[in-house]
């Protein structure tokens, strides 16, 4: 899956994913833990289960996958709804597999992580290289969100795992997680490995430390969080995600025909 490593020039319009910046990464976090809140609130706090939950997330999935791979262009809404349900539907379905099937964190967590490798190489094989800042084809792009709807799952496993298994606690594995990352930017700027490596694997952490962090704001003081509420917290962050997507899309839309210009002059 090795490739040569290039330099992002400007952003293509026709692509069907937004540029890859700090703002994408900092809602990409919290979409992570909007899902991990979202999800348990539909699973623990509605009572609804594991299953329905996620037979519930996945028609949402669905539905806003649809809107997104039907759209002639990246629609922020569109985009970022589809990362929503990848989240939610991979708390619950995570959760199913570790608690209801009794397979625990560990045995799904390998599984997970062996298909992601899977879908990626199969990318990879499939369309020569793995994209992530440029995607136009629709055969791109069902790779794409397959890669982060199981991405997602593994995520959740693993964050559990992390927090719980090993007895770090929420907070601490919240640290793990946000320290791995930090690598990974490191790794962006001072080595030369591919950037699809880089990206696919920094998105892949960022599930479990929204994970840890959705755990750790909702989880009782007797488990290591804050109790603030599953709900509560959910809508809060939805909120905050509302207000940054609108803001960087604004700024893009201002900043776009200034690039525009310059690139003819």
């Amino acid at each position: 899956m090795q490739q040569d490593k290039v330099a992002v020039g400007p952003w293509d319009a026709s692509s069907k994913v937004p540029r890859v910046t700090l703002a994408f990464w900092i809602v990409k976090i919290l979409a992570t833990t909007l899902g991990e809140t979202g999800g348990d609130a539909l699973s623990m706090t509605l009572q609804l289960g594991y299953a329905v939950s996620s037979l519930i997330f996945l028609a949402f999935f669905c539905v806003t996958l649809a809107g997104q791979i039907t759209s002639k262009r990246y629609h922020p809404v569109f985009y970022w709804a589809v990362v929503v349900a990848t989240t939610t539907v991979g708390t619950t379905t995570s959760d199913y597999m570790d608690r209801t099937l009794g397979l625990g964190y560990v045995k799904s967590s390998i599984m997970l992580f062996c298909t992601v490798l899977a879908v990626l190489v199969a990318w990879h094989y499939s369309m020569g290289k793995i994209g992530f800042d440029c995607i136009t084809t629709k055969k791109n792009e069902i790779f794409y969100w397959v890669t982060i709807l199981v991405s997602n799952t593994l995520g959740t496993a693993l964050g559990d795992f992390v927090a719980t298994s090993t007895g770090l606690g929420f907070e601490r594995g919240a640290l793990v997680f946000a320290g791995l990352i930090a690598l990974v930017a490191a790794a962006h700027y001072l080595t030369s490995l591919p950037d699809s490596v880089l990206f696919w694997s920094a998105y892949i952490l960022t599930r479990p430390l929204g994970a840890t962090l959705g755990d750790t704001l909702t989880k009782p003081h007797t488990e290591g969080g804050l109790a603030l509420g599953r709900i509560t917290s959910s809508l809060v962050i939805a909120v905050a995600m509302i207000v940054l997507i609108a803001l960087t899309s604004r700024r893009e839309r201002i900043q776009e025909p200034a690039a525009h210009i310059s690139r003819e002059l």
